[in-house]
Parts: structure tokens; C-alpha cells; sequence
């Protein structure tokens, strides 16, 4: 058996530096973000690792994360147990206002990075009459190799569904996008495509589903997150909506090529232990801050993951 996880980390900075007036912004946007809440933090995402090591007998051989920023954070994770520096790191800083990134944390036993790439979209560029082009968080692309098995990746962060949602143009864009350069690649159900990252949007929005299907209305992807949904399995909240904005989606080969890795099932990882302790919200994500308070909890999202039958 592999897993193959993906986690939105919330919001995982390095400590800022003291502010020389405390009305002065901080890099991280965060309300005295120190070095031990840093630490704190980089303990709390190591250890949801070594609680699904612990219920599966081993740690994904992939993982894709978002919301963290710049590479040396994903550094110091990886040097913690579980990861014992075992672990690689494909990252590029994006331009992102916020200045998060997403990336792709891999075990170096079992991986071969080919190809990596940052891939940037310009919304409003084919629009000529759009004079200042808005970028959107990069979309990290990698072509790796597990055993004889080629698998192209794609991991996003999609812009989130503030203010009345005016960012729903921009991720309908990002999704048009990537579907095209997904039926680009995918020219014989052998090739095997792993789509995973923080959508914004739940597996039933037509968005999310358009992606699954070529131009001939043809199911080219497959998204185990849906039937997850329909059953109130949630990775994250807004007041009292369940959302399943994190979710994995895989090409045919894995339900249909059984020569190496063949899909089993798909998980929202909402343990218990990293879920909230306060009443109120029991069942949901035990996250680091709550709006300007701290928490010190792990994150606002559960990370979510599927499962191969190895071959």
C-alpha cells in the first residue's frame, strides 16, 4: 500500500522579526508570530504525520502542502520525526499577496523527481483591454517516477471565496487552464495524473466537476472526494457549512491499470486528536489562530489522502 496526502498547513511562516513600533505590519500577517510559536507549530504538522503513520503503518510517499512560505520552513519540517530528513522538497516562491506557496514533500526511497515547474497564471491576459494582469498563486507541476511508473502531478491553492466571492472568475480561470494542459498530457489512458490542492470549492460545484471531463464529455479524471461530501465528510468550515474544499482527483489508470499502483479508497484524516477542544466546535479542525487569537492548535483544514494497492 502508498499514500498520497495533501494539507493545507495554515498559514506556516517563519517567526517574524519584532516590529520596531507595534503598529508596524508583520511579514506573516499573524498577531506576534514568535519563535516558539513557530516551533509549536512545525511540532503540530509533524505530529498529524506520525498519526497517520501510526493508523496506516507508514507516511504518504508524497505529500502536497499549501499555505506555507518559502522553502526553509518545509526544511525544518522535514528534519522532524516522522520525516527525518528522509524526505525531498520541490518548491518555487509565487507572487502571491499573501506570500504562500504550495509544494510537494517526497520520499526520496521511493522518488525521482524528472521535472518540476512553477506555472503561473496571468488572469486577464487574454484580455486586451486589461492593462495591469493579475497573477493567481503559482499551480506546482512535477513528473515523477515511482518504480517503473511515470506520474504527472499538479497541486493548487485555488484564491479563497472572500468578500462576496469575487475571486470566483479567477478560480474558474485557473481550472479551464489546468484542464487544458491536463487533455494536453493525458493522450492514452496508460498516462497517470494526480490533480490534489485546496480548491476553494466543494467536489459538487460545477467548476471542480467540468475538470473531470474532456471536450467530448469524456471522464478523464476521477474525484473519490465526491462520494465523500455526499456523506458529510468535511476537511474544513465556514460558521456552520461543512466544506471539502481539499480533495485528490486521479486519472483512469489508477482505477483501470493494475501494473503498479491501483487506486483503494480516499480519507478526510479528522482525527480526534487534531480536532478542536472546545465544544462547541468538536469535530472540526484545531487550528493555530482564531481570527487575532492564538490557539496553538494545528490548522484550520484536516489534511486529506487516498490510498494504492501497490502491485
Amino acid at each position: 500500500m502508498e499514500l498520497f496526502s495533501f494539507y493545507n498547513v495554515e498559514n506556516l511562516f517563519l517567526p517574524d522579526p519584532k516590529p520596531k513600533h507595534k503598529s508596524d505590519p508583520t511579514y506573516s500577517g499573524l498577531r506576534n508570530w514568535d519563535e516558539r510559536k513557530y516551533q509549536n507549530k512545525l511540532s503540530r504538522i509533524a505530529h498529524v504525520f506520525q498519526l497517520i503513520k501510526e493508523d496506516n503503518g507508514m507516511l504518504p510517499f508524497m505529500i502536497g502542502l499549501s499555505e506555507v512560505s518559502g522553502k526553509k520552513v518545509l526544511e525544518d519540517l522535514v528534519q522532524r520525526k516522522p520525516f527525518n530528513s528522509e524526505y525531498g522538497i520541490v518548491h518555487y516562491s509565487s507572487r502571491d499577496r499573501r506570500n504562500v506557496d504550495v509544494a510537494l514533500l517526497y520520499d526520496r526511497n521511493k522518488i525521482e523527481i524528472i521535472h518540476s515547474e512553477a506555472i503561473t497564471f496571468l488572469f486577464g491576459a487574454e484580455d486586451k483591454s486589461i492593462q495591469n494582469h493579475e497573477t493567481t498563486r503559482d499551480v506546482l507541476y512535477s513528473k515523477v517516477k515511482y518504480k517503473e511508473k511515470e506520474i504527472d502531478i499538479f497541486i493548487a491553492h485555488l484564491p479563497s471565496q472572500r468578500e462576496k466571492d469575487m475571486n470566483a472568475p479567477k478560480r474558474a480561470f485557473i481550472l479551464t487552464e489546468l484542464r487544458k494542459r491536463i487533455l494536453k498530457i493525458m493522450d492514452n489512458d496508460e498516462i497517470s495524473v494526480i490533480l490534489c490542492g485546496d480548491f476553494n470549492e466543494n467536489p459538487d460545484d460545477e467548476n471542480v466537476k467540468k475538470i473531470l471531463y474532456d471536450d467530448l464529455n469524456n471522464r478523464v479524471l476521477e474525484n473519490p472526494f465526491q462520494q465523500l461530501f455526499s456523506e458529510k465528510k468535511y476537511s474544513a468550515f465556514h460558521y456552520r457549512s461543512g466544506l471539502l474544499f481539499d480533495q485528490i482527483m486521479l486519472s483512469k489508470s489508477f482505477f483501470n491499470n493494475v501494473k503498479t499502483l491501483s487506486f483503494q479508497d480516499a480519507e478526510v484524516f479528522s482525527s480526534g486528536k487534531i480536532s478542536s477542544r472546545d465544544r462547541k466546535f468538536e469535530g472540526r479542525p484545531f487550528r493555530t489562530y482564531s481570527g487575532t487569537r492564538y490557539l496553538g492548535g494545528y490548522s484550520d483544514h484536516f489534511p486529506v489522502f487516498v490510498r494504492f494497492r501497490n502491485l
